[in-house]
Parts: structure tokens; sequence; C-alpha cells
């Protein structure tokens, strides 16, 4: 920890010195700071990762307890919670319990909007509503076991 601090503080020095701007950034901060995390209440985490996995090419990342998982797909992570799991599914000091739906949503862009939803139907997918046609493309939000949203998009080519 020493040397690497001593390191540190000779090339902020030396470009100080220099008048560069200092880099101290590693890899690994470099890449955490790419990914975007999002989190969902769910009613049960295992049928979560099972839907996300199966059917939305997501990958687990970790998954240390029955109550929370850390899902992902390139840089999104996707942080399950069950209510009363962790300290995002404890109740808060009003008694509101976190519940998993409402209208917040992730977005992912697919190619082919027509083919995906008739892919995701064959494998049993609910879906809120039809397929829409807005301004940028077009999209469907899907739902996943608990009733949270995933908006597919595919934009105008």
């Amino acid at each position: 920890m020493k040397i690497i601090f001593i390191v540190t503080l000779f090339a902020a020095s030396l470009a100080i010195a220099q008048n560069k701007p200092i880099a101290m950034e590693n890899k690994n901060s470099e890449q955490q700071q790419n990914i975007v995390a999002v989190r969902y209440i769910v009613h049960d985490v295992d049928s979560a990762i099972s839907f996300y996995t199966r059917l939305l090419d997501f990958k687990v990342n970790q998954h240390p307890a029955p109550g929370f998982a850390d899902i992902y797909r390139g840089n999104l992570h996707l942080l399950l919670n069950k209510p009363g799991a962790g300290g995002a599914g404890q109740t808060m000091p009003d008694g509101t319990v976190p519940a998993p739906g409402g209208w917040n949503r992730i977005q992912i862009q697919v190619e082919d909007l027509t083919a995906t939803v008739d892919k995701l139907k064959a494998l049993g997918a609910q879906f809120r509503n039809d397929l829409v046609n807005g301004i940028g493309g077009r999209q469907i939000l899907l739902k996943d076991p608990s009733g949270n949203l995933i908006e597919l998009f595919q934009p105008k080519s």
C-alpha cells in the first residue's frame, strides 16, 4: 500500500511540475465507471434470474444470498432484491415496503423488434402493451415475473 502511494505521489508531482493532467485511474476503476447499475425489487430472485438469463441474455455476476443477485448484460448490472432482504429491501421509516412494478424501466435495443417479440411470446413472456410506433422507433413493454418492466426498443433506421 505504501509503495503504491509513493509511486502515485511521485507521478502526480511529476505531472504537476510538467503542467499535465493527473491520470490516477487504473483499468479496474475505469471499467467500474462504465457500469450502470439499476436495482429492481422482485418477489422471487431465483425466478427473476431465470427470466433475465434465459430470455434476455443476462449473466449472473453474483448470487450470494436468496434475497439478492447481481446480473449483467454488457455494462448494465441489474441488482435484484427481494423485499426485506439486505439494505435495499428494508421497510422505510413511514412503513412503506419496497415493491416491484411501476413504470420505471430499463431499455434494451434490439435489431428486429417483431422477431424478438415473437420469440419471447413463444417462450411464455408477458407484455404490458402491444407494439407502439413512436417518433424515434418502435417499442413494447415486457414484464419480468414480478411485473417490473423492460422496454424493448428498435430505433428507426
